[in-house]
């Protein structure tokens, strides 16, 4: 048994992370405080102007811009379309309607009746005749002219048949003869067929031995371009790393470590110290306003409110009770007088129209009893035939016994 445990391997070390420079620790509190003297007041002022803005807004540009809208929609855009109305009236009646009116019962009658109805008659009655005629008469004229044509046509052919064949007996046969029998074998003979044999022992060869020398040649010629350009390529190549070399070192490092040592800090700072600096003159103008706030209320809001409940409230209900509920309760008794006063006069005036219509027509009339006929049971016994009448119950048909 091993009793030798291995050690637990070692976490491995954090990775190096840079701390703040002395650079920085000595730009950040004189940054923070200039930047604070200067945001300060241009956050009070910015502060200042959005109060004002809203203030503006709420108090001139709302009221102003309901106003412009209430007077457009009530005012302008009546009054506008009332004018469109007029001036299209008015184009109508001047430019539009008398055009048409002079179109229609001028124009159009004039050009109808003056000119078309004419030209249609001349159309119809004369030219369309006449045309006919002359088509007819062409068409004769034609049918001569064409059986002329024919005619001449078929002695101009027949002519010329026979000069053709004429001339191929004296020029076209000795002609081809001659290229037949002459021309293509001398020309064949004596010019193609040592020409191909020239071209294939002698020209092919030659060719063929001058391409490889053209190879041949271009090949070392490629081989020593290469070896050109490679050491060229090398060449700049070098060059260009030893340029590289020496611009990083004499213009890219100093320019990071510039950057990074001094540029990234002092920015970092100074946009911290802004953000800072405007929350804290955002608290500085908050209390600035709360101050003066306070100072408002302490010299006009504390007094007017003293005003209002020690004088003006106490005042009020001394009006209040004194003055206004018995006013209000004479009011109500004098209007509740009135009405009574004009209801008993209503009533006074309409009794005496009712006795005036009276006295001069008279009383209504009393209801008087109107006699019916007597009513009497039906009676099978009798010979008086029975009346029945309606809402009277009738009598029983058959006599009912007499009790013992």
């Amino acid at each position: 048994m091993d009793l030798n445990k291995p050690a637990s391997p070692s976490p491995p070390p954090a990775p190096y992370e840079g701390g703040e420079g002395c650079l920085t620790v000595a730009v950040r509190i004189p940054v923070r405080i200039v930047v604070l003297v200067l945001v300060v007041p241009v956050r009070m002022l910015w502060d200042l102007l959005a109060l004002g803005g809203r203030a503006v807004h709420k108090v001139l540009l709302r009221p102003l811009g309901n106003a412009l809208t209430w007077l457009f929609d009530h005012v302008v855009a009546p009054v506008a379309h009332a004018l469109a109305t007029v001036v299209q009236l008015l184009v109508m009646a001047l430019l539009y309607w008398p055009w048409v009116a002079l179109w229609r019962y001028v124009v159009v009658p004039v050009v109808t009746y003056g000119l078309v109805v004419p030209l249609v008659w001349v159309y119809r009655r004369v030219l369309t005749p006449l045309g006919q005629g002359l088509a007819w008469a062409l068409g004769r004229v034609g049918t001569g002219v064409a059986w002329l044509a024919r005619t001449l046509g078929a002695g101009v052919r027949w002519c010329a048949v026979g000069v053709g064949r004429v001339l191929g007996v004296l020029f076209v046969v000795p002609l081809v003869a001659v290229w037949r029998y002459v021309v293509v074998p001398v020309v064949t003979y004596g010019l193609v067929v040592p020409s191909v044999w020239v071209y294939r022992r002698v020209l092919t060869p030659f060719g063929q031995g001058l391409a490889w020398a053209a190879r041949c040649l271009g090949a070392g010629v490629a081989r020593l371009g290469r070896a050109v350009a490679a050491g060229a390529g090398w060449s700049v190549r070098a060059i260009a790393a030893v340029l590289a070399l020496v611009v990083t070192a004499l213009l890219v490092a100093p320019a990071g470590w510039l950057w990074r040592r001094v540029v990234v800090p002092v920015g970092r700072e100074i946009g911290a110290a802004l953000h800072i600096a405007w929350r804290v003159a955002g608290h500085v103008s908050r209390a600035a306003g709360r101050a003066l706030k306070w100072l408002a209320w302490q010299v006009a809001g504390r007094p007017a409110r003293w005003f209002y409940r020690a004088i003006c409230t106490p005042a009020g209900h001394v009006v209040r009770d004194a003055v206004w509920r018995p006013a209000r309760r004479a009011a109500a008794e004098a209007g509740r007088a009135a009405r009574a006063a004009l209801a008993g006069a209503r009533a006074t005036v309409r009794q005496a129209r009712r006795d005036a219509w009276r006295a001069l027509v008279g009383g209504p009339r009393a209801a008087e009893p109107v006699p019916g006929p007597a009513l009497q049971a039906r009676n099978l016994v009798g010979t008086q035939q029975p009346q029945t009448v309606p809402g009277v119950a009738a009598g029983t048909e058959t006599s009912l016994p007499e009790r013992a």
